[in-house]
């Protein structure tokens, strides 16, 4: 069965949302064993900052993914 575009997106945005809330948890836990302080807001904004290249780079591979099966189907 083929993958639509949408849903290649939508499983993308579903990549990044939890990879982003598990990069900010990591952050928190790990950020202090290396002697960097910051604030929550900071977190997130540096999370934030990653967040369009996951999606882009999800969306891409995964398109690029389904092209190959499709061409290695016919």
């Amino acid at each position: 069965m083929r993958q639509t575009r949408t849903m290649s997106m939508v499983e993308a945005a579903a990549n990044v949302v939890v990879g982003y809330v598990l990069a900010i948890a990591t952050q928190i836990v790990v950020f202090p064993w290396f002697g960097i302080e910051t604030g929550l807001a900071e977190h997130l904004t540096i999370g934030l900052a990653f967040v369009g290249v996951s999606l882009a780079r999800g969306y891409l591979l995964r398109r690029l993914f389904e092209a190959i099966r499709m061409r290695s189907a016919e």
